[in-house]
């Protein structure tokens, strides 16, 4: 028995063992391994390596592959369709290759361990990407809102991803952080600790910040990070003694606030020589704050 598949062009490039657990079935490495060894699966005819990168229009063969079927239970998150509508009510931009989306506090980027409401799989039951896939192609902490791209095919997640790791994509976020800053402008820079395991990891982290008004409460500022480390502003805010207010983490005060008071407002590049700047209105409750402690808000709304 055998069974042929061509290789998608959203699929190329793709490691050929990820190929076989996303189209066939979420098969073992070793099972693989031996499959590709035994020449029951081979591609364009030929004997290959799981390590293989498959290209648009490869056909993959499958020579008396049995393959068990698991009832693999389907933990996406499935939205409600009021979910659904509130989220793509959010979409800043919409094209054929990505969209830009203003994200709300709370709702993680992808699924994780602690929550299984997610955007990813939101825009999964999504008409905008009813012939697509969507690929996460950078992410927002949980509690941060503001701007986020979804790519909808491989090839514009990976132009995004190479984008962001070359830093050619420029992003600024606004923040509520506690006391009031000295100086009006700076630049923060910090060795930032993490841990893989056992193993202590340091990063350098650098952000340029404005202060865009204070009082002897709190300080509203622009944040410009040039590095891209986990937590990177709320750590750096802390380091200065000066969190973000609504941080349950890094904040060394009693926090009163429901919410995190960050907000990643724009975004900016170029592909192609052409340039793209994107921006997220603020939440209500952070305008509500602002408009409270009387800060100028006016250019961020």
């Amino acid at each position: 028995m055998q069974k042929t598949y061509n290789v998608i062009a959203d699929h190329d490039a793709m490691r050929l063992d990820r190929w076989l657990r996303k189209n066939i079935d979420n098969l073992p490495q070793g099972l693989i391994e031996k499959f590709l060894r035994n020449g029951n699966i081979k591609v364009n005819k030929r004997k290959i390596k799981s390590s293989y990168k498959v290209r648009e229009d490869d056909k993959i063969s499958l020579f008396n592959v049995r393959i068990k079927k698991q009832n693999h239970k389907n933990t996406n998150y499935t939205p409600s369709k009021k979910i659904l509508t509130e989220i793509e009510n959010e979409i800043i931009f919409d094209n054929e290759d990505y969209i830009v989306i203003n994200k709300i506090s709370g709702l993680p980027t992808q699924k994780g361990t602690k929550s299984n409401k997610n955007v990813i799989d939101i825009f999964r039951k999504s008409i905008f990407f009813s012939n697509s896939e969507p690929y996460t192609v950078h992410r927002l902490d949980k509690d941060t809102s503001g701007i986020l791209i979804i790519g909808k095919n491989r090839k514009t997640a990976q132009l995004f991803t190479s984008l962001f790791r070359l830093r050619k994509i420029y992003k600024t976020y606004i923040a509520v952080c506690e006391g009031e800053f000295t100086n009006n402008k700076g630049i923060l820079e910090h060795n930032l600790i993490r841990y893989d395991g056992n193993k202590k990891i340091s990063e350098k982290a650098i952000t340029y910040y404005r202060v865009i008004s204070k009082n002897s409460k709190y300080s509203f500022v622009e944040f410009k990070p040039i590095t891209g480390r986990k937590h990177q502003l709320r750590k750096q805010a802390s380091l200065i003694s000066h969190s973000i207010i609504g941080d349950k983490k890094y904040s060394l005060k009693a926090n009163k606030f429901k919410n995190l008071f960050l907000h990643a407002y724009s975004l900016k590049f170029m592909i192609n020589n052409k340039k793209y700047n994107y921006h997220a209105h603020l939440p209500d409750y952070f305008q509500k704050f602002l408009k409270s402690n009387r800060f100028n808000y006016s250019n961020y709304k």
